[in-house]
């Protein structure tokens, strides 16, 4: 079994497939660059007994960080407790198997090449990858699999906290759909302007993306933790597939384990 670790700016996502592509654990950890790799550890091999998985089947792994503080002590966690020498998404002698047509490919986000590499596979092309995290991140794969570019924008909690700690009335929310457009308090103010504001977001630079690449129909994705909650009320997003940089992960190992 393979152990595959998304680390973000917000949380680290940590996950077990077996040999056939299925997630047989999943679970996740605020990111934090101070834990070490005996935290990780003892915390990690608790809950894969919870889930009767057993841990000496687990000896392959994967990781991809967008916070390099975190990746020294993950790689010790896969080396000192799964007897594993993980693979790095975008140490060089990684095989990715995608085209990457942007000015500097080594400044895409390991997170955001997962995602490309599974849609590539999961998903009709031409596509627009839309990734709820800690930014909002837009992801264009043309129709032969090429990855084209991208746009990156405040995440959804990023901006929430920034109205509470910046001004001084408003009141720290959580994102939920807002009964009406026009709110007839602060609380209804805020979550319209933030719920319905980000749907005017992604349907303007979707419009705009098409219109720049002159293509009329992109299959429209969204991953990440509130991708179901704007799937539902987002007239261009199409589906939602909260575990794409998984399995995007997942891909990436069996591709550089079957090219050596």
């Amino acid at each position: 079994m393979i152990l595959v670790i998304d680390s973000g700016n917000t949380n680290i996502v940590f996950a077990i497939f077996d040999d056939t592509g299925n997630i047989k654990g999943k679970w996740r950890i605020s990111s934090s660059g101070n834990r070490t790799a005996d935290e990780y550890g003892v915390w990690l091999n608790q809950l894969i007994k919870l889930s009767n998985i057993q841990k000496n089947q687990i000896s392959k792994s994967i990781i991809a960080t967008v916070v390099p503080a975190t990746l020294f002590a993950l790689k010790m966690l896969c080396r000192n407790y799964f007897n594993s020498t993980p693979l790095v998404v975008g140490d060089k002698d990684v095989y990715l198997g995608l085209k990457i047509c942007v000015d500097n490919p080594e400044e895409v986000g390991a997170d955001r090449i997962a995602n490309a590499i599974a849609a590539q596979k999961y998903h009709k092309l031409p596509l627009i990858i839309i990734d709820f995290g800690t930014a909002t991140t837009f992801d264009v794969i043309d129709k032969n699999g090429s990855y084209e570019g991208g746009i990156i924008a405040p995440g959804i909690n990023l901006s929430l906290e920034s109205l509470h700690q910046n001004a001084a009335q408003l009141p720290r929310i959580a994102i939920s759909k807002p009964t009406r457009v026009l709110g007839k308090s602060t609380l209804e103010a805020m979550r319209s302007g933030v719920f319905w504001g980000y749907i005017a977001l992604i349907e303007g630079l979707v419009k705009r993306i098409q219109r720049e690449l002159n293509q009329e129909e992109f299959n429209v994705i969204a991953t990440g933790g509130l991708s179901p909650l704007f799937e539902k009320h987002c007239e261009v997003i199409e589906k939602s597939d909260e575990d794409l940089t998984l399995f995007g992960l997942y891909l990436i190992y069996q591709r550089n384990i079957n090219c050596r």
